[in-house]
């Protein structure tokens, strides 16, 4: 069972991308991954938004 979550930019807050987590694993915490952000043009943190 997977659910399709919202990655926001740390920086800037805007919403650039959409990933999909497993919910079956347990995993509560917020997904942060290091991803190009094209508004502030660097890679920037990404943080899972609900």
């Amino acid at each position: 069972m997977r659910v399709i979550i919202t990655m926001a930019c740390s920086q800037c807050k805007r919403r650039n991308y959409t990933t999909s987590k497993n919910k079956k694993t347990g995993d509560n915490s917020r997904l942060e991954l290091r991803k190009y952000c094209k508004f502030c043009r660097a890679h920037t943190v990404h943080r899972e938004t609900r």
